[in-house]
């Protein structure tokens, strides 16, 4: 990260090169603009701004907005005062810069001696409205981003509807992969189901930018939902795509508008925000045993909010007043009356034993060997399920794996959707790229994350 602080303001040699017959018009040699840190020095002294702005133009990111309005500054020092002209100064500098530069008929004029420009009252808005977009957008997407949680698969570690501000810079903010997008929202038009709130003109691919550190087990992170990219815009990402075309076959899906609503495609950074616990990370081996959580052979202690299903037999029911006494949230009451299961801390569990009208109390547990088909890989061959599941490697960037028919159906959508290779399976035999395979390096770092609740969780 040190590293990138650095890298950057190094990066914008490139803007200033582009500014080397500006700098000759307004009195300074043209080579200035090849030395990097200095040329941003003599570009605040010929735009007169204040030192202090350097500091800005170190700190990631927030440089990206400070040399936005530097270029607008220059751009004001032609006269270019219309509010396209700087648009197109910041939008197409490599073109209009030189232009600036290189034009007999542009003259620069410096601050202290041009006339001041009265704003209309339109003009003063249109300003602060067009600056607080794009500052708020360079913040949310590259510094942190305000979330609400929004399921209860981390309960009671973090509580449906808690608000908070996630760090981008920790792990290193994606570049987005559709830039062109309404403001301030995520994938969907206010007041609307299935309205895109951006546009597909430009497509990026897959970038990060380093961090200050690496995921580690047991991080809280937040993410983009991986099977999210196909979603109904019924259930959104409340239940996965692919469970439902397993639940209702394909052609019910798509043709039943009342029950599923329409079928749309989310780019990776349109995806649902999903919030859980790093497990394993990548070149892990994860194991559940009797929902024991075992990462390379050694247990890992459950968190201290972590919760699983019991079975509350109660007849004539639980007097509410109870409720708040013993931590059970209005979502998992309201979910028990309908069920007789409610996911309870293991110490909650034992304090409902002693509520008047509650008969018994007994922890769900899914008996080894009895397979899950709604649970990946949704393959019978790995008679799993939420409390015994696994072994199951983790891949790291860089291994490599044997692949065959008894382990492709836990490995065949990384290597098909998530490192975009086309696999098919003929005969009993693997093909990657056109190309028979019983191998396969992998291409990006993987990580499981599970929800605090485990039991009403979607790992």
């Amino acid at each position: 990260m040190l590293a990138f602080i650095f890298l950057l303001p190094i990066s914008f040699t490139l803007a200033a090169v582009f500014a080397w017959k500006i700098f000759e018009k307004a009195g300074e040699p043209g080579w200035k603009t090849l030395v990097p840190f200095y040329n941003l020095y003599v570009w605040l002294q010929k735009i007169q701004k204040p030192l202090w702005w350097y500091i800005f133009l170190i700190i990631p990111f927030i440089n990206v907005f400070m040399v936005m309005l530097m270029i607008v500054e220059l751009a004001k020092g032609f006269n270019k005062n219309a509010l396209w002209e700087q648009g197109v100064a910041v939008i197409f500098p490599f073109v209009y810069l030189p232009y600036l530069g290189f034009s007999k008929d542009e003259k620069f004029v410096p601050a202290d001696q041009r006339k001041k420009i009265k704003k209309t009252f339109v003009r003063e808005w249109t300003d602060a409205i067009v600056f607080a977009v794009i500052a708020a957008t360079i913040i949310r997407t590259f510094l942190f981003e305000a979330y609400t949680i929004p399921t209860s698969s981390m309960e009671k570690t973090l509580l449906r509807g808690d608000f908070l501000f996630v760090s981008k810079i920790a792990f290193g903010p994606k570049a987005p992969n559709t830039p062109l997008s309404f403001p301030f929202v995520h994938h969907t038009m206010p007041m609307s189901t299935d309205r895109k709130s951006f546009v597909e003109w430009i497509n990026l691919d897959y970038f990060r930018f380093p961090g200050l550190s690496k995921i580690k087990n047991l991080d809280v992170v937040v993410f983009n939902y991986p099977e999210g990219d196909t979603v109904s815009t019924v259930y959104q990402s409340n239940a996965s795509y692919y469970r439902l075309l397993k639940a209702y076959g394909r052609n019910q899906v798509w043709s039943n508008k009342e029950k599923f609503g329409n079928i749309i495609y989310r780019p990776v950074d349109k995806r649902e925000n999903y919030i859980k616990r790093c497990i394993a990370i990548a070149g892990d081996t994860l194991h559940i045993v009797d929902q024991e959580v075992f990462i390379n052979g050694k247990i890992q202690e459950l968190p201290i909010d972590g919760q699983f299903k019991y079975k509350v037999v109660a007849p004539k029911g639980i007097n509410e007043k109870f409720r708040d006494k013993v931590d059970i949230s209005a979502e998992d009451f309201n979910y028990w009356k309908y069920d007789m299961q409610v996911p309870l801390r293991d110490d909650v569990a034992k304090k409902i034993v002693k509520v008047p009208g509650v008969n018994y109390v007994e922890k769900v547990l899914a008996p080894k060997g009895n397979w899950d088909p709604d649970l990946f890989p949704y393959d019978s061959l790995y008679k799993w399920n939420r409390d015994n599941f696994g072994p199951i490697y983790i891949p790291q960037k860089g291994a490599t794996i044997e692949l065959g028919m008894d382990n492709i159906s836990l490995y065949s959508r990384l290597i098909d959707v998530y490192e975009n290779n086309d696999l098919s399976i003929k005969n009993g035999k693997i093909f990657i790229n056109g190309n028979e395979s019983n191998s396969y390096t992998f291409k990006m770092d993987y990580y499981w994350m599970m929800g605090d609740n485990r039991h009403n969780s979607a790992d």
